[in-house]
């Protein structure tokens, strides 16, 4: 009796430690076009982010972060699929008149999640397809509101403005607004533009006070930095930047609520919270957009600073403070990792991300767990990126030539140019000015190699690869 009672006993106690020990909430926060230096950690001017420069104090900075493509779809395909956006058939922007989007084949970061239990939710711009079939909710998500792709694809966009609205809507459709899978607004207007970010936010924190007693992940896919730019009335004027300093602000702001509202609910020392953004800077806007900083070129290119974003984590006891990570990561890598710290399994199909927990989490001698990552513009590959090297093959670009951008939301038109075989040693030209590849012939050599065994799996322009998937279609 006494030994049963005693087995009994154990195993109520080895139950109670497994019931405490909680699983990590996670938190993605993904800006859209924010340049490399357009937050106080990476160099911001003109506007104070007290929270973000709060987050990257108490947690780690990534300096060499990369998205797969610099621009929207293509970039949110390779966060939420951990795969290159080539692979799973997401090119480009996605507007109104698409008919294809996310394929139910894919597993996306919220399914992987929902493996364990997880509440999930999206309160932001999603940009991988409008239809129904293609929506959050039918993608692992619980919950949804925001804009089912752009906020500049709608009849007031600067190609249009000239025409007469029934001409404007032709081309460009009403822009709606979603919530769950239902259009709640099917005319957004400018003063509806105002308080997106502050209705995210709102759903945000609601979210997190509703799941309070359960692991969750919460994806928040801001409309801002994108132009058009709006911003509340409480942080209209604010800065000294502008109006676009007035949004960035707010997004700090936004960044604040989430975090505040995590500690106040003592979630912080069990939430991984993720800061970064799409591609950086829409640099033909000029006034209305952000910096590269020291970065080459900005949304559009494969130069650093179209795919290259500042990006920070946070979690609190996990991930050391005031520390940084040199070491390239991409978006792709999240999937994975997150998957490894709750327990899921990787999906059955082939994904292109790896687990890179170690470096996030500051381990002596942490490596990348890559070799190279490859960088595609549309569906020519533009660039590997290994260690301290980065080989360009020959491409076309556009570029604003040193020229200035545009001003109050009208932006003016690129140069185009063209770049050949070029390698770049990131760690001592962080511009991607000096081409070195005469002197380092057997890194060409091996860069070169890596990227043709890349092509026989995702193709190069007109050349299909071996290990291409489709696009879900209606």
């Amino acid at each position: 009796m006494t030994r049963l009672f005693a087995l009994i006993l154990c195993l109520f106690l080895i139950s109670f430690a497994g019931a405490e020990e909680r699983s990590p909430n996670i938190v993605v926060i993904f800006m859209d076009d924010m340049g490399y230096a357009d937050i106080g950690p990476f160099g911001a001017e003109g506007y104070e982010t007290p929270h973000l420069n709060r987050m990257a104090k108490e947690g780690r900075i990534f300096t060499d972060f990369y998205v797969t493509q610099a621009v929207c779809s293509a970039s949110r395909a390779g966060l939420l699929t951990g795969c290159y956006n080539v692979r799973v058939g997401i090119f480009g922007a996605l507007g109104p008149k698409s008919n294809i989007g996310i394929s139910d084949k894919e597993v996306t970061l919220a399914e992987i999640a929902k493996q364990k239990g997880y509440a999930t939710a999206c309160y932001g711009k999603w940009h991988l397809g409008h239809h129904k079939k293609f929506l959050p909710m039918q993608h692992g998500f619980d919950d949804y509101f925001g804009l089912p792709y752009s906020n500049d694809m709608w009849p007031y966009h600067p190609g249009v403005r000239h025409l007469p609205e029934a001409e404007r809507v032709k081309r460009w459709p009403h822009l709606p607004l979603i919530d769950g899978n239902r259009i709640v607004n099917d005319q957004v207007s400018p003063k509806d533009q105002e308080q997106l970010t502050t209705q995210y936010t709102e759903r945000a924190v609601q979210f997190i006070e509703k799941n309070r007693e359960n692991p969750f992940l919460l994806y928040v896919p801001h409309s801002m930095v994108h132009v058009p730019l709006y911003v509340s009335d409480k942080f209209r004027g604010k800065s000294k930047r502008g109006l676009f300093g007035d949004v960035m602000m707010e997004v700090d702001w936004s960044v604040g609520q989430i975090l505040d509202t995590l500690r106040r609910n003592e979630l912080d020392d069990n939430t991984l919270v993720i800061f970064t953004s799409d591609n950086g800077p829409w640099l033909s806007y000029g006034d209305h957009c952000g910096s590269a900083g020291p970065l080459r070129e900005g949304k559009g290119t494969m130069f650093d600073g179209g795919c290259r974003e500042s990006c920070v984590m946070w979690w609190p006891g996990k991930i050391p403070a005031g520390t940084f990570c040199s070491i390239p990561a991409m978006t792709i890598d999240i999937l994975p990792t997150v998957a490894e710290l709750i327990g899921a399994r990787l999906p059955d199909h082939r994904i292109d991300g790896k687990n890179i927990w170690p470096l996030m989490a500051g381990e002596n001698g942490a490596r990348s767990p890559q070799e190279a990552y490859y960088l595609y513009y549309g569906r020519q590959l533009q660039a590997v990126r290994s260690g301290r090297w980065k080989l360009h093959f020959p491409h076309g670009y556009r570029t604003m030539a040193g020229r200035p951008g545009g001003k109050d939301g009208i932006p003016t038109n690129y140069s185009q140019a063209k770049i050949g075989l070029a390698l770049f040693d990131l760690e001592a030209d962080i511009g991607e000015t000096n081409n070195v590849a005469d002197k380092h012939p057997e890194v060409v050599k091996r860069l070169s190699e890596l990227g043709e065994q890349m092509r026989q799996d995702l193709g190069d322009n007109n050349r299909r690869g071996s290990g291409m998937r489709a696009a879900g279609k209606l």
